[in-house]
């Protein structure tokens, strides 16, 4: 949890300053049992009142200096914790915006959400007590245990034994809890796994009449987080009793040997009263411990969850442009005229235009942890401008093979090339800036159908957001739709059907005038007659165009059609090169000739 100190360090004036007020709050709090035991001796049992006034008013005064120190630490350590949790939430979601899809994927969503939110406000609130409270706790017991010797020596050495026995407990439970909390945050992602994955698939348990075993297989996960939770706060709420065992127990030594004292005249009754107030304070601050327990046990779990984040390298684009860096550098130069170097290549690699003629050379491909081969020895060229359809049956590699441009993956063998540059080596938000993708699941987000097409590009007008819709088929819909493009969409564009968000996915590509455009089975929900006026309309961005589809009408007017079978390129070429040499596109071709047919009489 140390680690994540380094967030707070911009609210450092805050945060000693809640420390300051507490720290005068504490001490007024540990000299009022010495003021009480004064009142008593020399007030109360002399008789005089002068005495009581005159200590008592410096009691109430002090009363009122702790009071405002306490409201002034709260605030203090409310800013810091606060800042501190927005700075980390912010950081955290930043470096998760870094990861490639090969990092990304070795968390769960639920996971990563859960961090963002529960993670993260725990070690927020963690902070918060640390301020007011944690620091607060071993200074009432420690000052306790001085102020106690100081009054009494004798009754103040049964408190300054007691303590070191109760804090060597706490510390193994504080251990033990920390352990059984990062469990159960693992039950809590897997809960929220479910919670997930039903509510994105609603329509389809209730179509399949599922509701009783999805009903029964979140009840199972709640079930496991609910014995977790049970098993850990058992752990840490024993605490409070043995600690109050113990607490009475000395409360009652004190007592004992203090009537003892005051009958031999080794004590007073005002020392004995302020040994039995430091007693109670060190009461309260133990017992706070045990809700300290269970906080600071749980901020260790989400420390460490946290840190799994931070700590975690993301290597798959930078060490292959290491490896050519050493190679391309035979002197060895400092640190500073290294960053200064690749400063300069970096703004030379930003200026460059991307003209969109890609090529794979030799290129083969796993997923990570994965020793299956998805792509293997793909070889092949297309030209800037070209259209280049990509076929094969589910699981041939055609979606993984189009995530290989725009570096969502790595290529284990040989080499993707951009304008004849090694994609590895081209400046990344360059690279992507120049790229539209329309990924096989549409994603769209909660606003309006103009937001959700300039979402494209931030800078879009609204002459430019419409072209992109005309060229994507969907203007029309749009303007039917209650306010146009001011029509605001449900979560996931529920109020879209399928055919439509297709089209808005892509009229989002298209607003970007990219040199490369990836269409990953996107225009499946088109009829054929929509999707040939499409096809036509992207003729004129003179953009190169990746098309995965299963229809041969898609493919006849394509420059270039790669025939994929299970990772391996079996064949490539035009429509009628793959007529001849291909058996298995004869096969589709005559699948679909029925249906494709008058597209493609339109389109020769």
């Amino acid at each position: 949890m140390l680690k994540l100190f380094v967030h707070l360090k911009k609210y450092r004036v805050a945060a000693i300053a809640a420390l300051v007020m507490m720290l005068i709050e504490l001490t007024v709090e540990l000299a009022q049992p010495y003021l009480i035991s004064k009142i008593i001796d020399n007030g109360i049992q002399q008789g005089d009142l002068g005495v009581v006034w005159m200590w008592g008013g410096v009691l109430v005064g002090s009363a009122v200096i702790a009071f405002a120190a306490g409201i002034a630490s709260s605030f203090f350590a409310s800013h810091a914790s606060l800042g501190f949790g927005y700075d980390l939430r912010e950081k955290l979601y930043d470096k998760m915006q870094t990861f490639s899809y090969a990092v990304f994927n070795r968390f769960a969503t639920s996971s990563l959400i859960t961090r963002l939110t529960g993670d993260v406000t725990q070690v927020q609130d963690t902070i918060f007590m640390s301020l007011r409270f944690m620091t607060r706790v071993p200074l009432v017991v420690i000052g306790s245990m001085i102020m106690a010797v100081v009054v009494s020596p004798r009754l103040g050495l049964l408190l300054v034994v007691m303590v070191p026995v109760l804090l060597v407990v706490v510390i193994w439970m504080i251990k033990k809890a920390a352990l059984l909390f990062r469990n159960v945050q693992r039950r809590l992602d897997a809960v929220n796994g479910v919670i997930q994955e039903n509510l994105t698939g609603i329509r389809l348990i209730r179509v399949f009449v599922r509701m009783g075993h999805e009903i029964e297989r979140f009840a199972s996960f709640s079930g496991k987080l609910m014995k977790g939770t049970i098993s850990a706060l058992r752990l840490t709420e024993t605490t409070m009793p043995f600690m109050l065992l113990m607490m009475n127990g000395c409360i009652i030594a004190v007592l004992w040997f203090g009537r003892k004292d005051i009958v031999s005249g080794s004590a007073t009754v005002g020392e004995v009263v302020a040994v039995i107030n430091y007693l109670l304070r060190t009461i309260g601050a133990m017992s706070a411990l045990s809700w300290i327990l269970v906080t600071f046990s749980r901020a260790s779990a989400s420390a460490q969850r946290l840190n799994e984040v931070f700590e975690t390298e993301d290597t798959s684009e930078t060490e292959r442009t290491g490896q050519r860096e050493q190679a391309g550098h035979t002197d060895t130069q400092s640190s500073l005229n290294h960053v200064h170097s690749y400063g300069s290549d970096q703004h030379k690699q930003e200026q460059r235009t991307v003209q969109g003629e890609v090529e794979f050379r030799r290129v083969g491909f796993s997923y990570p942890n994965s020793e299956i081969k998805v792509l293997e020895d793909i070889t092949f060229s297309a030209k800037a401008g070209e259209r280049i359809a990509i076929m094969g049956a589910t699981g041939s590699g055609k979606s993984s093979l189009v995530q290989l441009i725009p570096r969502l993956y790595t290529e284990e063998q040989g080499e993707v090339r951009i304008d004849a540059t090694d994609a590895s080596e081209l400046d990344l938000p360059t690279l992507r800036k120049a790229i539209g993708y329309v990924p096989q699941e549409v994603v769209l987000f909660t606003g309006s159908v103009r937001e959700n097409i300039a979402w494209g590009r931030e800078d879009a007008t609204m002459e430019e957001i419409v072209e992109a819709a005309k060229r994507a088929q969907i203007h029309e819909t749009i303007e039917q739709l209650p306010n146009g493009y001011d029509t605001l969409l449900g979560q996931r564009g529920v109020n879209l059907s399928g055919g439509q968000k297709q089209r808005l996915s892509i009229a989002r590509a298209l607003v970007r005038r990219p040199s490369i455009l990836i269409l990953d089975d996107s225009t499946s929900a088109l009829d054929v007659a929509t999707e040939g006026r499409l096809l036509d309309a992207l003729e004129d961005l003179s953009c190169t165009t990746f098309l995965i589809t299963q229809k041969i009408s898609s493919t006849t007017s394509a420059d270039l059609i790669l025939l994929l079978d299970d990772g391996r390129l079996i064949g490539q070429g035009k429509h009628e090169d793959l007529m001849e040499s291909s058996e298995l596109y004869r096969r589709i071709h005559e699948s679909q000739y029925g249906e494709g047919a008058q597209y493609v009489q339109s389109t020769h």
